[in-house]
């Protein structure tokens, strides 16, 4: 875990070292950017009351690859905050603060 600045705001950037693969999350208060074993389509359809704030991003490796990389697909809360696929990860967490 490692702070993560975001103009004057601070993330949490989480890595976990699982076998074959990390996993990759920076989360807010409202919501979090995730690599690609984030299952948005699980968090809008069957999860969808719970309005979770969230966006997965494929291909990264490293916390620094998820800020910049594009965001393959966000969850219907997301949009609610204008997060939108194809928005650079810090963008969505800016919008997340």
């Amino acid at each position: 875990m490692k702070p993560i600045h975001i103009g004057e705001s601070v993330a949490l950037g989480i890595e976990v070292k699982l076998p074959k693969t990390t996993l990759l999350v920076i989360t807010t208060d409202k919501g979090y950017i995730m690599c690609g074993a984030l299952d948005v389509g699980l968090l809008n359809e069957r999860l969808g009351d719970r309005q979770i704030v969230a966006a997965r991003a494929v291909g990264v490796k490293t916390l620094d690859e998820l800020l910049s990389a594009p965001l393959e697909s966000v969850t219907h809360t997301a949009e609610d905050f204008g997060i939108i696929a194809g928005m650079v990860g810090e963008e969505a967490l800016i919008r997340m603060m």
